[in-house]
């Protein structure tokens, strides 16, 4: 009873002072603030290179699983000039592979340049601890890849969780995500590109 009375008061106290729900960083605010942010919400392109590749480039793992699907194959041939290690390969794509790359692309397909395709977006999975100091906070969460098409659901897997942890501050309108480095908490980006996949 004196608990929900002292939480009555609180929120009461609140309204009265001009209060918003963003001055409060909770676990739901953390999750809609990094869903909602540009960078988390930018779509993960790949690049498809056809014509002349180097072996590393070829035996990547993403060329394999395109290998694997029958969407590319390639001729081995004699290296040119700054492409290296050799072997090379002259890759194309097969039928398959224009059938199931062509619908996602706008432009042409082309020898002599990648192919740009959006394969994949985030999706927050959970906010699992914030850590407040004054007004900075860090927010650690997890989050997966959700592919777009085939060929996303081909280099991603969306059972693969990864943890990162991103670096909130608070201002006179609320919290924000850290979009620069701060003496505490990383930006979002840096944050996604150091995540560690995780079980889910």
């Amino acid at each position: 009873m004196r608990i929900a009375k002292s939480s009555l008061l609180a929120v009461l106290f609140c309204l009265c002072a001009g209060c918003s729900p963003r001055d409060f960083l909770t676990r739901r605010l953390a999750a809609d603030l990094i869903s909602a942010s540009d960078t988390f919400k930018a779509p993960q392109v790949f690049l498809i290179r056809t014509g002349l590749v180097s072996n590393k480039d070829f035996g990547s793992p993403e060329f394999l699983v395109l290998q694997s699907r029958g969407w590319i194959i390639g001729t081995e041939q004699k290296c040119r000039d700054g492409i290296e290690p050799p072997p090379c390969w002259d890759v194309a794509l097969t039928p398959l592979g224009v059938g199931a790359i062509r619908p996602l692309i706008s432009g042409s397909l082309s020898d002599r340049e990648p192919i740009a395709i959006q394969v994949a977006h985030r999706e927050l999975v959970s906010v699992s601890g914030i850590s407040k100091s004054g007004n900075l906070a860090d927010v650690e969460f997890t989050w997966r890849w959700n592919p777009l098409n085939q060929v996303g659901a081909a280099l991603y897997d969306s059972g693969v969780h990864y943890r990162s942890t991103v670096g909130f501050r608070g201002y006179d309108d609320g919290w924000r995500v850290v979009d620069q480095s701060l003496r505490s908490g990383q930006p979002l980006d840096e944050a996604l590109r150091n995540s560690q996949a995780t079980a889910p």
